[in-house]
């Protein structure tokens, strides 16, 4: 059988009353603390300092870090649900707690030293410092290997060089994760020479450049991070000297799971819109979800909605079991929940027409926020390598 999964067991999703109780109570949050905001947040591009400080109240920033590094615990399903209920009222909030802040942590308490651990996850679980993650460059995306950025060893430090773009969080961030080139690339081992760094924002060298006006996630849009000669003690490593590829992949293939829970989130807003809307609205004299094209165009949102959450839910659940099919999956799952979002919106507008393309009905932005998913973190076109590769791997296929 050229399946990976050999059991029908293997599909099991493992929620438990815990993460519905979870949920209730992040969807209460959003609905009185977030839903509110998103013409503020819209209009000014800014999330305003007290919504983030009733997020860190509420303990959002410690969700899936350990205690003993000042988190509140939780498993990747309690991520997913955060994420995803955030990201029904306003996606740039999803992305902030969920993808900007695990980027950071995960590689951390994953390959990071005890002494990494230790002085840099209780901050940001306490909600007391600001993360982003700095990989991508302008010649170097979804193409991690072809990073530039230079790290060069002098005495017991790094001296980095180099530019960064495209960097969500960065514009508050108080720490970076970084990758630099500690050693030349070579053709027959593109992926070697890679190291990760954490680097302080407030370093000498450090400075954050021009923001870039994307088409959505208004409140924390990307910025240029530009690194010159930056000094970086040799105990900010984060797992070995030019093992930093593997760091990275192993990072991207659990936190692209974030990108499907953020997506399924804008997908589940703006389906509730359209089916609102399409049940008070009338033409003809008769509600519009009474139009054959209309109910037809629901039913549809509805199946990939609900398609894109069980996915996703399983993916996290292989990925908190640790099971080698985890990479896989979270593959599927973010390359078609983020294509769902986008295809959901899409005929959220559509079944508004002229109302659904005015900025003050909020119905657009859904839209503008469901596309960046299908680009950020590896395209679609990326995942569907993965998963072909990831296929390979698995059944011991050689290409």
């Amino acid at each position: 059988m050229l399946d990976p999964f050999k059991s029908i067991l293997d599909f099991r999703i493992e929620l438990r009353e815990e993460h519905e109780l979870f949920r209730k109570s992040v969807r209460d949050f959003a609905e009185a603390k977030v839903m509110p905001r998103w013409r503020e947040i819209e209009e000014s591009n800014r999330v305003p300092e007290d919504l983030w400080r009733d997020i860190v109240s509420a303990g959002f920033m410690g969700i899936g870090i350990p205690e003993e590094y000042g988190g509140q615990g939780g498993d990747m399903l309690s991520n997913i649900i955060l994420v995803e209920e955030l990201s029904r009222a306003v996606g740039t909030i999803g992305s902030l707690v969920g993808g900007v802040r695990l980027l950071f942590v995960t590689p951390i308490l994953r390959w990071g030293s005890e002494y990494l651990k230790r002085k840099y996850i209780p901050p940001v679980a306490r909600g007391e410092a600001r993360v982003a993650h700095a990989n991508t460059e302008p010649t170097a995306g979804s193409d991690v290997a072809a990073i530039q950025t230079s790290a060069k060893k002098i005495n017991d430090h790094y001296v980095i060089s180099g530019r960064k773009v495209f960097i969500t969080g960065a514009g508050e961030a108080d720490y970076l994760l970084v990758s630099a080139r500690t050693e030349v690339a070579r053709p027959e081992r593109r992926w070697w020479g890679i190291t990760t760094f954490v680097v302080e924002r407030d370093w000498p060298g450090v400075r954050i450049g021009q923001q870039f006006r994307v088409i959505g996630f208004r409140g924390e849009q990307p910025y240029e991070v530009i690194l010159d000669d930056v000094k970086v003690p040799e105990e900010n490593i984060v797992g070995r000297v030019n093992e930093g590829f593997r760091v990275l992949m192993d990072t991207y293939d659990r936190t692209r799971l974030m990108v499907a829970a953020r997506s399924i989130g804008i997908a589940q807003g703006a389906f509730e819109r359209a089916l609102e809307y399409a049940s008070k609205r009338e033409t003809f004299g008769q509600k519009i979800i009474s139009h054959g094209m209309i109910a037809e165009k629901i039913a549809d949102m509805y199946i990939k909605l609900q398609t894109a959450r069980l996915l996703t839910y399983w993916a996290a659940t292989l990925v908190d079991k640790d099971r080698p099919e985890y990479a896989l999956a979270s593959s599927m799952a973010k390359a078609y929940a983020s294509e769902a979002a986008e295809w959901i919106a899409r005929q959220a507008i559509q079944i508004h027409g002229g109302y659904g393309v005015d900025f003050e009905t909020g119905v657009e932005r859904y839209l503008r926020d469901a596309i960046i998913g299908t680009i950020v973190e590896g395209t679609s076109e990326i995942q569907r390598l993965i998963i072909v590769r990831q296929l390979l791997k698995l059944l011991e296929i050689k290409a």
